[in-house]
């Protein structure tokens, strides 16, 4: 395709649809006029080049610096606005839940999407996800306070939107011994269905390592470490070392709750599965992120739509995470 023609469709394309054509013009030679297509645009633009001594062939081709290019306004116009809240200039640490004794163990568990994000939308009665994830984190939360051995945090409560990294860096900021994001999967195939546990990838976590040392306040403290004694190459190894570690443990409580859960949930075949998301990526936190079922299959939309189905995968999360702290206080 000509270099004028590629312009003029380019310009076209530009051109908002209801506008119907382009208007170019050029006062110092009098080129003007309305084209509703490329071809009468690109066949006037070529023989306003030609009559000006401007290369027509393959090469690099430029316009006058006199000439203007100009799209009509549309006739109409529509805006489209999504209330998103006022930012927040600091975040407010949630609410612990359970015993009052700091060393006990503190899980926080985090529902995912929330606000203006719905994330999934079933096809199959119109659940949306955040919701349900909201529901389970707080039957979970129900679970342990009841057992009493467990304290635990929601990173939201309500129907607020948080960013991704506000997500894990609360659990960091109340010093958790594990993070929980749940979540609900969709798939293009109706048929795909059961839970699935997500931990970080092995490559996700050495990239990471060395943007956090990079960006990271030189005055950051992980694993009691403080990053701002040691230069940059120093605290890259620091906080890779301090990753892979968290990694294991990570991917040792994803095969916990596989085995302690598989009795009240539902897994998919291969379950343990491994993905650079970025609510993973805290380097001092054991996390997995726990999708629930899949809300595009009419069996899991029952099971999570349902405040029994729901209380079984509460209570095989809930199992996971007492049994995990009670495998570490052995080891003690």
């Amino acid at each position: 395709m000509s270099f004028v023609a590629i312009l003029a469709s380019t310009l076209l394309a530009l051109c908002p649809a209801n506008a119907g054509s382009i208007t170019l013009f050029q006062e110092s030679s009098g080129l003007k006029g309305d084209f509703g297509n490329s071809q009468h645009f690109s066949a006037v633009l070529s023989d306003h080049l030609v009559m000006n001594s401007l290369p027509m062939g393959s090469g690099r081709h430029v316009l006058p610096s006199t000439t203007k290019l100009r799209a009509e306004p549309p006739k109409s116009s529509y805006s489209v606005k999504m209330p998103l809240g006022k930012p927040q200039t600091k975040l407010v640490l949630p609410k612990i839940y359970g015993p009052k004794n700091q060393n006990r163990p503190l899980v926080v568990i985090d529902a995912g999407h929330g606000g203006h994000d719905p994330g999934t939308v079933s096809p199959h009665g119109g659940l949306y996800e955040k919701n349900i994830v909201l529901e389970i984190a707080k039957a979970v939360r129900d679970e342990l306070v009841s057992n009493g051995r467990i304290r635990i945090a929601l990173t939201r409560e309500g129907d607020n939107y948080l960013f991704l990294e506000e997500r894990y860096g609360i659990a960091r900021r109340l010093n958790a011994d594990l993070f929980i994001s749940i979540h609900a999967d969709a798939a293009g195939n109706p048929l795909a269905s059961g839970a699935t546990v997500y931990t970080l990838s092995e490559v996700a976590s050495d990239r990471e390592a060395a943007k956090l040392a990079a960006r990271e306040n030189r005055g950051n403290i992980i694993n009691g470490v403080n990053l701002g004694e040691a230069n940059r190459e120093v605290s890259s190894i620091l906080i890779d070392l301090t990753q892979r570690e968290t990694m294991a443990k990570s991917a040792d409580f994803a095969k916990l709750l596989i085995r302690e859960g598989e009795r009240m949930i539902k897994f998919r075949t291969n379950p343990h599965r491994f993905a650079s998301l970025v609510v993973l990526k805290a380097p001092d936190t054991p996390s997995v992120l726990f999708e629930s079922g899949y809300l595009t299959n009419e069996e899991d939309v029952a099971l999570l739509g349902s405040q029994t189905g729901r209380s079984k995968v509460a209570i095989g999360i809930a199992n996971a995470i007492e049994a995990h702290f009670a495998r570490k206080a052995t080891k003690h």
